[in-house]
């Protein structure tokens, strides 16, 4: 188990990569040196055995009637050709200077008319420095006259080398030519820079597949580098993938855990800010209730006084005065309903949950918006397809979500010929649905995240609470809502309830 650990670490593998490049790049290397070294010994082995076939063919040439140039082509390999050795010529010299032999042709001897013989002279051979093959004391002074003294020649400098063989007929001598080694050294240098070249490719190849590994290995350390800047930007929903099993992989998981973790802390972090605005709204609530409910109530009884016992008799201003009063007591209203808003919203909830009619509640909810609703010219309908279980709530929540939902609906649609609808139907096998629909103005997509915030309104006259009572009673439920909404269409409030428990089913209606 501690090896399979130990395989699948990252600084493990990464280990493992460079020594198998170093090893291939060894190994590779190795194989180039190897063949190099193969080929130079063929080389020289080629060399020697031209050098030696020459000797043996001049010593030949001592005791056969036939000519070396002829000799040459009956050999079974090409020894002394110029790509297997460094013999340019194999010359047999007698005591007089005469050449008797050799494997170039037009230093053969050439038969006269007469039956004698025309030889070329050696002096007359353009030959390099001469020297004896093997150096004795004082060979010098047996040489002849036509012979020229011999020259100091390096190692693999081109020269001619002779060594005297007595024989029946007098003194010869054999003289081997041998070329410079430079075909030798440019063979080496070649086959050294083909090793560097491929030496070169080799580190090329190791250098690619090893940036690749390291690539694939470092991709992590990017993911990370990214996600860690969306965090920094306040995005902690990112995710990086954790699928590895080393060390990347341990921090990814850390990772994700923190980013979970973060993303945690700033919703409760923004719970308790939502908390703290709701004890402030709390007291305000309350300190409203006392300070302003108690004058609201004293002026509308003085309101319904004043109509009854002090109207002019006058029946235009009587109409005039009913008018005034109506209006005062309306706005006294107006008034005492923001403060009802705000109690509801900062208020904790105490749900009295009974069955209830989704259907009587949306239609109760229609009842109210009736006659405004005709006045501005919108058609309103109930839209159920199927019957429906009642659900268990709270029917004095569930009647605010309604009426406020529908009143904004009427609200949202600016002139005549609009329409507002209530669609009922079902969600699943335990929950319902509940659409509100218009084709109002709609509502600007950079509004939409913020209509549930308390105190936001898109209305010049809201409080900005309607909405976030709606939300609060449908979470208190358990449920859920959501808003869709496009401007100049409309918009359409969605709401998923529990039913939470199993009920009669309620037959719809129209």
């Amino acid at each position: 188990m501690k090896l399979l650990t130990l395989i699948e670490s990252f600084r493990a593998r990464l280990l493992l990569l460079l020594a198998l490049m170093l090893g291939i790049t060894l190994g590779v290397q190795y194989y180039f040196n190897l063949r190099a070294v193969r080929s130079n010994a063929h080389i020289i082995i080629d060399q020697e055995q031209a050098i030696m076939t020459g000797v043996a063919l001049g010593i030949r040439s001592l005791y056969s009637s036939q000519y070396l140039d002829k000799t040459l082509g009956d050999l079974r390999e090409p020894l002394l050709n110029d790509q297997n050795g460094r013999v340019k010529n194999i010359i047999v010299v007698d005591d007089s200077g005469n050449v008797v032999d050799s494997i170039l042709a037009e230093y053969v001897p050439k038969e006269l008319d007469d039956g004698s013989r025309k030889f070329v002279q050696f002096r007359d051979l353009p030959l390099p420095p001469l020297r004896s093959a093997v150096l004795l004391e004082n060979e010098d002074d047996e040489l002849p006259a036509w012979m020229p003294p011999t020259s100091n020649v390096s190692l693999g400098q081109a020269g001619a080398f002779y060594f005297p063989v007595e024989t029946d007929q007098g003194r010869r001598f054999i003289i081997v030519v041998l070329g410079s080694a430079n075909r030798l050294t440019d063979l080496l240098e070649e086959q050294t820079s083909r090793s560097a070249l491929g030496t070169l490719l080799l580190l090329l190849v190791t250098t690619l597949v090893t940036g690749f590994f390291v690539w694939r290995f470092t991709r992590p350390v990017k993911q990370l580098s990214i996600a860690a800047r969306k965090v920094a930007g306040g995005d902690f929903e990112v995710q990086v993938p954790a699928n590895r099993r080393d060390e990347m992989g341990t921090l990814a998981s850390a990772f994700n855990e923190m980013t979970a973790k973060l993303g945690r802390g700033r919703e409760l972090e923004a719970q308790l800010h939502q908390a703290e605005k709701g004890a402030v709204v709390g007291r305000l609530a309350a300190a409203i209730a006392h300070e302003i409910r108690n004058p609201l109530n004293y002026i509308n009884l003085t309101l319904d006084h004043l109509r009854s016992s002090y109207a002019p008799q006058d029946p235009e201003r009587r109409a005039v005065f009913v008018k005034l009063t109506e209006q005062l007591k309306s706005e006294v209203a107006r008034i005492n309903r923001h403060i009802t808003d705000f109690l509801k919203y900062s208020r904790p909830s105490k749900l009295e949950l009974q069955q209830v009619d989704l259907r009587a509640e949306a239609d109760d909810a229609l009842r109210l918006v009736n006659a405004r609703a005709e006045e501005c010219g919108v058609s309103t309908r109930i839209i159920q397809d199927e019957p429906l279980p009642p659900i268990m709530a709270d029917k004095e929540a569930l009647r605010s979500v309604f009426t406020n939902l529908v009143v904004n609906a009427v609200e949202a649609i600016d002139g005549a010929g609009g329409s507002v609808a209530i669609k009922l139907s079902k969600a699943g096998d335990d929950s319902v649905k509940v659409e509100v629909s218009d084709t109002g103005c709609g509502i600007p997509a950079q509004d939409i995240a913020k209509l549930f915030e308390p105190y936001f309104s898109t209305k010049e006259t809201g409080t900005g609470l309607g909405l976030a009572i709606v939300k609060k009673a449908v979470d208190d439920h358990n449920g859920s809502i959501s808003v869709t909404s496009k401007e100049g269409t409309g918009t359409t409030f969605t709401m998923i309830l529990p039913v939470h428990e199993k009920g009669e089913m309620v037959n719809p209606e129209g």
